[in-house]
């Protein structure tokens, strides 16, 4: 096969073909936006999976029947009857539900257990993890191969998300491979955040997953003495993307790859990096019926309008000769908020800050402690919204995105779409997506005195208006589309189905 990846490393499109019309396409995700989200993965497995059933692509979507998703969707009926099956010596029975109310898009499936996911959270509460996320993510993955021959057919593609997902690649390629519909299924995983892996003491979590203990080897998921899931996920994968070109760089390094960088390594073309997109009917400010004005690059009148309404509503001075800067992340170290909290800088620029945005105690605490102390500069909300986001994409002036890693972020983009310039560190998707001094401003060092500098910078450039409004309309003009991603999807497929063949 002809190489498709070119010198960086970035995927390229095969050509003389046009991969992936004729496969059933089934994402396998523990998020899907608007049922679940806790992050950017909801937003990103959905803005993959509609773009593919806008391309003509057949697709489907399955994940877990939560408590939240029955309060958000109306129109779920269930499909068959309830199946039971084996796991880890457990005998454990699921449901398949289906949204019969979507208009359009792809089909989504819901995978029923009230034990597992009947609970306030997707994850955990109060920032701490459930301790039987293995065996609920487990019957995710064993009950979506169960019910998959219901819900795809002909060849088949399954494209799972992150560590929740990864055990499918595992069962299929350890335990079913010669089952008659699964001999045909090709896998692809995409790692949204390396940095969380599903990693557990020692081999004894295999058996409660249904796997032999064969598995607990460095060749497959031995990881420092623990079993790590995703390491499954990578090692039984047909192919594995991540969701930057520039992430795909950096999880091959020892600083980068979280532990997993020889693995990565060794999947050698098989792991390419694809750059997510975001949905321009969901952010577009000439159409968003969450900000006050609408507004275009062609006619910006309306940013000024919608930063005097977030200055009000923030409890700041509508003043639109001070610059606001907006930070909407979850509060937690990998967002950078140590660099954001290691100096005073409040004091020293002038400047109104908006953090919107839950996680950790210690760092709502201290962000509370700052708008205590700095009440007519900084204000906090820590009840995100997603009207509340669009809001302070619409009204800030540059958004704050000093991470310590970022796979490709999403918010920067919304940004720059509505006219705000990030102010970020080079990594991950933030590389990839920002033109320093451009359509943004970036820096390096992970340190306090360098995001410093560059809002300094920025500052100072807000002051000269005409440069300003030329950098707005710069960073409102790059496309950030999903298109471009999911014909590199399709390219994806097309080499997961061709080493899938391989291995016959």
């Amino acid at each position: 096969m002809a190489d498709s990846t070119d010198q960086t490393g970035d995927p390229q499109i095969l050509p003389g073909r046009e991969p992936g019309m004729d496969e059933t396409i089934v994402h396998l995700a523990a998020e899907y936006w608007p049922y679940a989200r806790t992050g950017g993965l909801a937003e990103a497995v959905r803005g993959i999976a509609r773009f593919q059933a806008m391309a003509g692509r057949n697709v489907a979507v399955i994940m877990p029947l939560y408590a939240r998703v029955r309060d958000h969707a109306t129109s779920i009926e269930p499909v068959g009857e309830p199946f039971r099956f084996d796991l880890g010596g457990r005998s454990e029975e699921g449901r398949l539900f289906e949204d019969v109310g979507r208009d359009g898009g792809p089909r989504v499936y819901f995978i029923d257990h009230p034990d597992y996911f009947d609970r306030d959270g997707i994850y955990g509460e109060s920032g701490g993890s459930y301790a039987d996320n293995h065996r609920r993510f487990a019957f995710l993955n064993r009950a979506a191969l169960k019910v998959l021959p219901d819900v795809a057919t002909g060849p088949v593609i399954l494209h799972a998300h992150d560590w929740h997902a990864s055990l499918a690649a595992v069962y299929l390629g350890a335990l079913m491979k010669e089952q008659d519909f699964f001999r045909d299924v090709a896998t692809v995983l995409t790692v949204h955040n390396g940095g969380y892996q599903g990693h557990y003491e020692g081999p004894g979590v295999l058996s409660e997953l249904g796997l032999p203990e064969s598995l607990y080897h460095p060749d497959f998921m031995e990881w420092y003495g623990k079993t790590n899931l995703l390491k499954g996920g990578l090692v039984f994968s047909d192919m594995v993307t991540t969701v930057s070109p520039t992430h795909a760089r950096e999880l091959r390094t020892r600083t980068g790859g979280f532990g997993l960088q020889d693995t990565f390594n060794g999947l050698s073309d098989r792991f390419v990096g694809i750059l997510n997109g975001i949905d321009y009917d969901v952010w577009d400010p000439a159409t968003d019926p969450d900000i006050e004005v609408n507004y275009t690059a062609d006619d910006l009148s309306g940013r000024a309008v919608n930063k005097a309404w977030l200055q009000k509503a923030a409890g700041l001075a509508p003043d639109p000769d001070v610059p606001l800067i907006g930070m909407s992340a979850r509060l937690v170290e990998q967002k950078g908020l140590d660099l954001i909290l290691a100096r005073d800088m409040m004091p020293r620029l002038e400047a109104q800050w908006f953090f919107l945005g839950e996680g950790q105690p210690h760092y709502q605490e201290a962000l509370g402690a700052l708008a205590q102390r700095y009440p007519e500069q900084v204000t906090v909300r820590f009840n995100f919204t997603e009207e509340v986001e669009h809001k302070l994409m619409a009204g800030a002036d540059l958004l704050l995105m000093p991470s310590l890693y970022e796979p490709c972020g999403l918010t920067q983009m919304r940004a720059q779409r509505y006219g705000a310039l990030p102010v970020v560190r080079r990594v991950g998707g933030l590389a990839d997506t920002v033109e320093d001094r451009v359509t943004g401003f970036v820096f390096d060092e992970y340190q306090a005195w360098a995001l410093e500098e560059a809002l300094t910078y920025a500052i100072e450039l807000f002051r000269d208006r005409s440069a300003w409004t030329w950098h707005v309309k710069e960073a409102m003009g790059r496309d950030f589309s999903w298109q471009r991603s999911v014909d590199l999807y399709a390219n994806v497929y097309f080499r997961a189905v061709l080493h899938h063949l391989s291995l016959k």
